[in-house]
């Protein structure tokens, strides 16, 4: 064993993106197993090591983790990007909760039906523009920090720019009205380990396809 985490998923973003983002900010080497069949994952759960029968999975510290939220709290918590009291980290947990209402529309949109989609990307689009980025603008402009609690970095910081830009891979103009999240992208962009992480060939899935799409139907559909 390397004593990296180990992330097991497939081999795509869903709900293992966040966990990749958030590590790869910290500056923390992982390695991932993919599923590829619906054997394999039943054969985690014949082995007992899927608390709810569930992936993602990360091996982190002698454990399997489940569940995606108890894992991105446990990397921010051990990378020290979870605020410095319990006032910072339940700001974190509010923005992340908010963000993550977001990111789930984002999550659900490739497997909408084709007479959805355009329903769909509309309501993704009126959830950004007029509910969950004017938040975080506000937010920047109100204490005119780089950073969105206690002008540190944080767990929050990645969930926003990971937000930012998956749904600007949908709505290119999205952020068009929000100045202090323009700037606020390229300073975020621009932080090094993230900077690595926005490059080609690093550990960033590209957008699911029409084959990721297949693949989870495949293994998760009862």
């Amino acid at each position: 064993m390397s004593g990296r985490p180990r992330l097991t998923y497939l081999n795509g973003r869903g709900r293992m993106e966040p966990v990749r983002w958030l590590l790869a900010a910290a500056g923390a080497e992982f390695e991932e197993s993919f599923l590829e069949t619906k054997e394999q994952y039943e054969k985690l759960i014949k082995d007992g090591v899927l608390m709810f029968q569930q992936v993602p999975m990360v091996e982190i510290d002698g454990m399997k983790m489940v569940q995606t939220r108890a894992i991105l709290s446990y990397i921010a918590g051990k990378y020290n990007l979870y605020g410095k009291d319990l006032k910072e980290r339940a700001l974190i947990d509010m923005y992340v909760e908010g963000i993550t209402d977001l990111m789930e529309m984002i999550l659900m949109f490739p497997f909408s039906p084709p007479e959805a989609k355009e329903k769909n990307l509309d309501s993704i689009n009126d959830r950004a523009i007029n509910r969950y980025f004017p938040v975080f603008e506000k937010v920047l402009k109100q204490h005119g920090q780089d950073f969105l609690v206690g002008n540190k970095f944080s767990w929050a910081d990645v969930q926003l720019i990971e937000a930012i830009l998956a749904v600007e891979e949908k709505i290119p103009a999205v952020l068009s009205g929000f100045p202090q999240l323009q700037a606020f992208k390229i300073r975020m962009s621009n932080m090094p380990t993230i900077k690595k992480f926005l490059q080609p060939g690093s550990r960033r899935k590209p957008p699911p396809d029409e084959r990721y799409v297949e693949t989870v139907l495949k293994i998760f559909k009862k």
